[in-house]
């Protein structure tokens, strides 16, 4: 901490020029007695630096000699205010950046604090659902990697209530906006999303860490073998040329476009990790799209068919309902039911 404390004096020395010890003592937030003793040992070691007594008078470093600690490009500090003033939630690191930008040189000082301001950090989904909650731990877990401390971690799996298993974490990383804890437990290295977390206990015994681990290895490994379980499934339809658009919203990269029908359809493979799951996810487009395999994914249409019937009844009557064909006025023009608009259908919402 004296070493830390030093450093600080040193840089808010070249930055204000001339201080008193009560503004190095406030800014430091350490006593008078400190602070001075703090200035005294610098001037000890060899640093410029000197006293002025009298009104106007403080400490100075002698010519306005200058030490630039930071080594620092006018990029790299544009790059690092970038990525760490949205990330600045906490009391720590908004000190610590405070005490950075008062380090730098004038000349580069208004590029980072323009930098701090560029992005702004909402902690709100698009339904005004808190999506933070995750940090709630946040803070814990990375104390825990750093210091390597096993932890008591509590975890809850979608549908099933939460467990307590004791692990070693190893590092943290984050995909799509999702923040995991990467751990070594008694059944191998796991992945744990820090939404699901529910609390965290150190337990003060040391990390066993994996002779030759690397984060980024073992992160790769993990993150292969769930894609693999979230990709062991694929399911083959056919579907309007309209659907396009709200099927690659659905499923991105899991989507696979194939050759163009002659009545105008196109065939498409889906991704998932289940028949059943990618069929409910298909279920929303309706008569746009038809799966034609694998039978589990039609069986689980069929019976999602019948769930809806036997709560809201069968559709109403009409030559659509019966054949799935639209029924066409004496002009030609396809006959839609009241309230129909020419086009509607799913929508994705620009930000979902």
């Amino acid at each position: 901490m004296r070493a830390d404390r030093l450093v600080a004096t040193l840089l808010f020395l070249q930055t204000r020029g001339r201080v008193t010890v009560a503004e190095l003592a406030a800014e430091l937030e350490t006593s008078e007695r400190t602070a001075r003793r703090d200035l005294e040992a610098l001037a000890a070691s060899g640093v410029p630096v000197y006293s002025q007594r009298g009104r106007g008078g403080g400490w100075s470093l002698v010519g306005g000699a200058r030490t630039d600690l930071t080594g620092l490009t006018a990029d790299e500090i544009r790059a690092l205010f970038l990525v760490a003033g949205p990330l600045s939630t906490t009391p720590e690191s908004r000190t610590a950046l405070r005490k950075l930008v008062r380090a730098l040189p004038s000349t580069l000082r208004s590029g980072a604090e323009a930098a701090s301001r560029a992005q702004v950090a909402d902690g709100t989904d698009w339904s005004r659902s808190p999506v933070a909650a995750q940090g709630s731990h946040l803070d814990a877990l990375r104390r825990a990697v750093v210091d390597g401390i096993q932890i008591r971690l509590g975890y809850a799996r979608p549908g099933s209530p939460a467990d307590e298993r004791t692990v070693h974490p190893l590092g943290l990383a984050s995909k799509a906006g999702a923040e995991y804890l990467v751990a070594d437990t008694d059944r191998g290295p796991r992945i744990f999303r820090l939404s699901r977390i529910t609390h965290v206990e150190p337990t003060g015994e040391p990390v066993a860490r994996p002779d030759g681990f690397d984060l980024a290895e073992a992160w790769r490994s993990l993150a292969a073998r769930m894609e693999d379980r979230m990709l062991a499934a694929t399911v083959h339809a056919r579907a309007e040329a309209g659907a396009e658009t709200v099927l690659r919203g659905l499923f991105g990269g899991r989507l696979c476009i194939g050759q163009s029908l002659p009545n105008g359809q196109m065939e498409i493979e889906v991704d998932g990790p289940s028949p059943e799951v990618v069929a409910a996810q298909l279920a929303g487009l309706g008569r746009r799209v038809e799966v034609l395999a694998p039978p589990e994914a039609r069986q689980r249409l069929a019976a999602l068919a019948g769930e809806l019937a036997g709560i809201y009844g069968p559709p109403p009557g009409g030559e659509m309902a019966r054949t799935g064909t639209p029924a066409h006025n004496e002009s030609g023009g396809v006959q839609r039911e009241p309230g129909h608009q020419v086009g509607s259908g799913p929508r994705v919402l620009d930000g979902e």
